[in-house]
């Protein structure tokens, strides 16, 4: 057994996760078909995770007591490696904790753990952040796995859709220079459907700040799909990097900061303030269907 990554199965799903990052790297179905993306150069990621933060602080500083700490965009967690607590033929479980490197970049204590299970066609993604400190815990959690686009080869990408839960017609915030702009954007999702193309993506990610859905179908009209599911995540963001065949569906508790966001951290808008020795959950599940 590799203390590198970790495999595991059931007959309809296959995952691989690595101890570096505590990242998704491989995912496929009962035939062996890849749902995703292969960390090639346009995007060197598979699914990387997000913690402490989600997005970027203004000027890459954690302002806190006074004092200023340097953190890049998407938080710390997707670059350490973590340690495995448990490993089995059907899920594994790891964890990171505070040390001077991660006090450097963001001055609380916490226990950050990652389970990942499959069963059936599905693979479930648990996150519980616990605040080991004795003051409160401000942080934001995040998953951004990119899913090949398109799911087939040969296929365009134009084929493809997103089938949400519910209608979102609500307007979209985005990003500019990896801050969050306000909600002003109009949504381009009609009756619950999002067409794809790669144009909705030139000013960057989608992002939905309250969506209604819990979750959200990726597929053409035949063919492999992807249905992602989550509980305990407040936002919504989609993101591909023009050019490269991958779609990111994200799921977030917290955003970037605010164009105009430049006070203490522990008062940036949408994060999780953890009172000393509690816990905070989320999770998402990715369902694959041949087709």
């Amino acid at each position: 057994m590799s203390d590198d990554q970790h495999a595991f199965s059931v007959s309809g799903i296959a995952a691989c996760v690595k101890a570096d990052g505590a990242e998704l790297c491989r995912l496929r179905d009962g035939a062996g078909r890849d749902y995703l993306w292969a960390a090639e150069p346009a995007w060197p990621r598979h699914a990387p995770v997000l913690f402490p933060i989600v997005g970027r602080l203004r000027d890459d500083t954690l302002v806190h007591d006074g004092q200023h700490y340097r953190m890049t965009q998407h938080g710390f967690a997707r670059g350490r490696r973590f340690e495995w607590l448990e490993r089995s033929a059907d899920s594994c479980r790891l964890v990171l904790v505070d040390d001077p490197a991660t006090r450097a970049q963001y001055p609380f204590a916490f226990r950050f753990e990652l389970a990942y299970a499959v069963a059936g066609s599905s693979l479930t993604v648990r996150y519980l952040v616990t605040n080991t400190g004795q003051a409160a815990l401000p942080a934001s959690m995040g998953a951004h796995p990119a899913f090949r686009w398109p799911l087939e080869p040969g296929r365009a990408k134009t084929d493809y859709a997103l089938t949400f839960e519910a209608d979102e017609p609500a307007p979209l915030r985005g990003v500019v220079d990896g801050l969050l702009t306000p909600a002003d954007r109009p949504s381009p999702i009609k009756g619950g459907r999002l067409a794809l193309n790669e144009r909705l993506f030139d000013a960057d990610a989608l992002i939905l700040p309250e969506p209604a859905s819990k979750h959200v179908r990726f597929a053409a009209a035949d063919g492999p799909a992807v249905t992602v599911a989550w509980e305990g995540f407040e936002q919504l963001g989609i993101w591909m990097r023009p050019g490269a065949d991958f779609l990111c569906i994200e799921r977030w508790h917290g955003m970037a900061s605010p164009a105009d966001f430049a006070g203490d951290f522990a008062d940036k808008p949408w994060l999780m303030l953890i009172p000393p020795g509690e816990s905070r959950t989320a999770s998402y599940q990715v369902t694959l269907t041949p087709g």
